[in-house]
């Protein structure tokens, strides 16, 4: 007997098939029972009439609970009424487990309770749809890169050393040393790209922040282009293009998903080339004349880059923050020794930050003036100012966050959903 997934129940009209799934939901009418079977690809209804079925199976599907995982066996139908336009009409079906009451009811459930139950909760359809939707987004990501003819270089997640700050360090033992969990692969890149030219790593990074903000997450995925002989410039086109086709591919690929979630589509399609770019004076001046207290030389916050982003349909690039503000590698503007030629990408929407990069110091005695500044140890990055000794280029690059574009694609309030098992500040369970 063939076994198709309800994805593609739709090639099998009038054939008898077999369905292996998990008991979505359930109704009965006397002598008929509605059996909604989900197995990880869609749900269908499967209709269990006394008249077509030994007595045996029928009063094993009225004691199904929801979440049994069962073997449906019957023949594809078409049906208007129903969301996928096909049914199963059940000729036998057999319970490889008959499940305990499930914990998560039908009706509203507080985020705790939701949280603490997450390997029962991604059985949702509204899960379901997000976590393709960042699969999606992920596989577009990869094909953006590939394709380009920019090699994919697996940065480690063992570090010796900080990147982006050493308040924000998870560390660790590593045999009679400390290590730390990666920040980003930014460093590991720029080796990289002296190598190959364009490159991009792919893979989980961590942040100790002791923050509870919706956009917030002590472990999340990031993707991070690096490319030698490229300018502010260069980078900042890379991210237009970059972000045009990942949003382009979703809304052609998981509109359905989309629609699952109510997200307004149309916001969607118009993130189109050109996006806009302001200066970070720019930006300063717009957000005071909302009546925020932004003073020149800081960083924008989650309240900063919200109200920002609100003023654009597309993402829009800040470029050219204050220098005192940034990390130890971005290089200076030669002209204005003040700002640093690096760039922010804010979702539109208020969601905020989802890119962040720049051009790199790529001078030696400069770089080593400036972590003398931040007071990092040469030792630890003496491979790092090798790159400045042999064979020093201009060069660039960013860092897009999965979870966070996942979040503005999907329209979601909180990052927390964007990813199977969250880890955020109060939470490393399950």
């Amino acid at each position: 007997m063939k076994q198709v997934y309800v994805e593609d129940i739709h090639r099998h009209v009038g054939e008898e098939v077999t369905l292996k799934g998990w008991l979505y939901n359930k109704r009965s009418s006397g002598k008929i029972h509605f059996l909604q079977v989900r197995d990880g690809t869609g749900v269908v209804q499967a209709v269990v009439s006394k008249a077509d079925v030994s007595d045996e199976a029928f009063a094993l599907s009225d004691r199904l609970m929801r979440e049994s995982s069962l073997v449906v066996r019957g023949i594809v139908r078409e049906d208007p009424r129903s969301p996928i336009g096909y049914e199963i009409g059940v000729v036998d079906l057999e319970a490889f487990q008959i499940a305990q009451e499930f914990p998560i009811a039908a009706k509203e459930h507080g985020v705790g309770f939701l949280m603490d139950h997450r390997h029962l909760w991604l059985r949702s359809l509204r899960q379901n749809a997000i976590l393709r939707i960042r699969q999606e987004i992920i596989r577009a990501c990869r094909d953006f890169y590939d394709d380009r003819g920019f090699v994919l270089i697996d940065a480690p997640i063992f570090t010796p050393a900080a990147c982006e700050g050493t308040t924000t360090l998870f560390e660790t033992k590593y045999f009679e040393e400390s290590a730390y969990l990666t920040q980003s692969g930014q460093l590991y890149n720029e080796a990289a790209a002296m190598a190959f030219g364009r490159v991009y790593c792919f893979g989980p990074t961590f942040r100790a922040e002791r923050s509870k903000t919706r956009r917030h997450l002590m472990e999340f995925w990031m993707v991070e282009p690096e490319v030698a002989y490229a300018d502010l410039d260069d980078i900042m086109e890379l991210a237009e293009d970059f972000l045009a086709f990942v949003v382009e591919r979703v809304v052609r690929e998981r509109r359905k998903e989309l629609n699952a979630l109510e997200r307004d589509i149309e916001k969607l399609e118009r993130v189109a080339k050109p996006f806009p770019r302001v200066t970070y004076d720019e930006a300063v001046k717009t957000l005071q004349e909302t009546g925020l207290p932004v003073q020149w030389g800081n960083d924008f916050g989650g309240d900063e880059e919200t109200e920002l982003s609100k003023s654009f349909e597309k993402p829009v690039l800040v470029h050219r923050y204050p220098i005192q503000s940034k990390a130890f590698y971005m290089k200076g503007d030669p002209k204005d020794d003040r700002l640093a030629l690096c760039v922010d990408v804010l979702a539109p929407e208020g969601y905020g930050e989802i890119v962040g990069g720049g051009q790199r110091e790529d001078d030696l005695e400069i770089l080593e003036r400036k972590m003398e500044n931040h007071n990092l140890p040469k030792e630890p990055f003496a491979w790092y100012l090798d790159l400045r000794r042999y064979g020093t280029v201009p060069h660039s690059g960013f860092g897009l966050g999965i979870e966070r574009t996942v979040a503005w694609i999907c329209g979601l309030e909180h990052v927390r959903e964007t990813i199977p098992f969250p880890r955020m500040l109060y939470r490393l369970y399950p």
